[in-house]
């Protein structure tokens, strides 16, 4: 029974911890770049699109499709670092816990 209430206690830490890492992702935001930072995009934590910047000298009409391309390319970029971020949080969250072999979260 001690270890019962030691997996309960350790669940309850956990979801705090989650909560805490869930507020704090809503408020990240990553840039992720493309064409040598000539299209950037900003994307929070949780993969909402809050900004593209496109430099003026990509604006011709020939060159669509590369701004197109690009446009793609940085939004991978940023959707990667979040990606990257979140892997981050969750082993910080997850730290000192004394998880079943095999269990990865999340789930």
């Amino acid at each position: 029974m001690k270890n019962l209430g030691n997996m309960l206690k350790q669940a309850q830490q956990m979801q705090s911890r989650m909560a805490e890492m869930q507020a704090k992702l809503e408020s990240t935001e990553v840039e992720g770049q493309s064409g040598a930072g000539m299209v950037k995009v900003r994307l929070t934590g949780k993969g909402d699109l809050r900004r593209i910047s496109i430099d003026p000298s990509l604006m011709v009409a020939d060159d669509r499709e590369v701004l197109e391309d690009l446009i793609v390319a940085a939004h991978a970029d940023a959707k990667q670092k979040v990606e990257a971020t979140m892997a981050e949080e969750m082993q910080k969250a997850t730290a000192g816990m004394s998880l079943p072999p095999g269990l990865k979260l999340p789930f």
